[in-house]
């Protein structure tokens, strides 16, 4: 499980976004579990300012650019920090 940080004085609405790029509703304060094509399945939960994110790929390899994209779109709308900032964060520890 990853453990992405939310920008400071950043609040973004997650459960709109999840439903927005994932087309899933449901609660990501309890936690939210759901299954997208070419990721696999999702594990989301909000905790203050922390996002705890877990996939685990399905057996389908066959995946799309796009898909990339829309998930490296979707994180930096959640936390409010890039791609690069996110990897960063994620070598520090």
């Amino acid at each position: 499980m990853r453990e992405y940080s939310i920008k400071r004085g950043y609040n973004p609405d997650i459960n709109s976004l999840v439903k927005e790029y994932f087309g899933v509703e449901g609660n990501v304060e309890k936690g939210l579990k759901f299954f997208f094509n070419g990721i696999g399945e999702i594990f989301i939960k909000r905790e203050g300012q922390k996002l705890y994110i877990e996939t685990r790929p399905s057996g389908n390899k066959k995946s799309d650019i796009s898909i990339i994209k829309r998930w490296n779109e979707f994180l930096f709308r959640a936390t409010g920090k890039t791609a690069k900032e996110r990897k960063k964060e994620l070598l520090k520890l």
